[in-house]
């Protein structure tokens, strides 16, 4: 790959973000096909931090064009929450009665009252209060733009002096999770069911909690082996 660099985030930038968002929005493969509308998608994992904290995005170029990007924030309890996100995009656009969407959203519906469990959702712990979302297209891949995004935004993290950082994967992204680990981040308790999600053989898939510390702190600590923590 040639004439590749990661840099800040810009207003520009966040259409080409948006786009990538939902063309590797599975396990880096398009979200297309369990969720059809872009526009939602793209609000849910990336609207908030690139139209409110986009001090803290960064994004991938490569051969002249964006590639790839990490949107994160300082504290996620000040972030937009993704499935409130999704509520606003049912009750505005309608998405639970729209091909594309509609399958997704009742089957999250049905596997929430099965599990007899609602699904955690967003992970607040004072130790690791940052947290980013990643993504790169194929071409971007395997040339060390992935390990220079997740660089610029740990050295983001230790300059604010905020702790730690957490990610939430899909345990099935056997890719990602050792990514994640080569860059220091340890498993956070155990893999949870996610409702409505499904690999394309229609089996049931996992979210990962993973954590960081802070520049120079990669695991975290003992702490890291603890489950309890929301």
């Amino acid at each position: 790959m040639t004439a590749s660099l990661v840099r800040r985030y810009q207003a520009a930038d966040r259409e080409a973000v948006r786009r990538i968002c939902h063309l590797t929005g599975y396990m880096g493969e398009s979200a297309a096909w369990f969720w059809r509308d872009a526009e939602s998608f793209a609000d849910m994992w990336t609207g908030y931090y690139t139209d409110y904290e986009p001090e803290s995005c960064f994004v991938a170029e490569a051969q002249g064009r964006v590639a790839g990007y990490l949107v994160g924030c300082l504290d996620t309890a000040k972030a937009a929450d993704p499935a409130a996100v999704c509520l606003s995009h049912v009750g505005r656009r309608g998405l639970v009665f729209r091909p594309g969407t509609a399958g997704f959203l009742w089957r999250s519906a049905w596997d929430t009252v099965r599990d007899r469990r609602g699904y955690a959702g967003r992970f607040l712990d004072a130790r690791w209060p940052a947290h980013l979302h990643m993504n790169l297209l194929p071409e971007a891949r395997g040339g060390g733009l992935g390990r220079a995004l997740m660089d610029a935004f740990i050295e983001h993290v230790a300059a604010a002096g905020v702790p730690g950082i957490h990610l939430e994967t899909l345990a099935e992204n056997t890719w990602a999770i050792a990514f994640f680990r080569a860059m220091g981040f340890t498993a956070f308790g155990e893999p949870k069911l996610v409702p409505g999600m499904r690999t394309r053989a229609g089996a049931r898939m996992h979210g990962q909690l993973m954590v960081r510390g802070g520049a120079g702190s990669p695991a975290g600590g003992q702490e890291a082996g603890s489950s309890t923590a929301k």
